[in-house]
């Protein structure tokens, strides 16, 4: 039933108050590159949710950074460099009306 407890952090305190929902579609040609792509992105630390979606895009992608700025530089310099990402669609967030935290 409980399925763990965690501390839920203030994302503005820690200097992440920008948040961007990415959508991303990967190159899928084999297992591999699919893994890989998921193995690279789940370890950047700006990542705060990854989820593998039916049809497209392929992966919502949840990322939290101090702003815009800081986010151009990790879509440049991280993401377009991962396995296989072929296609990133960005969403800013305006307002946060409801999260499960």
């Amino acid at each position: 039933m409980i399925a763990g407890y965690r501390a839920v952090i203030d994302p503005k305190a820690v200097g992440r108050g920008f948040s961007v929902v990415m959508n991303v579609e990967i190159t899928m040609t084999d297992r591999q590159t699919v893994e890989d792509f998921e193995t690279a992105v789940a370890a950047l630390e700006e990542v705060t949710e990854v989820r593998r979606v039916y049809g497209v895009p392929d992966y919502i992608i949840r990322v939290d950074v101090a702003d815009g700025n800081e986010y151009e530089r990790f879509q440049t310099e991280k993401m377009t460099k991962l396995p296989g990402v072929r296609h990133i669609d960005s969403r800013l967030t305006m307002k946060l009306i409801k999260s499960a935290h």
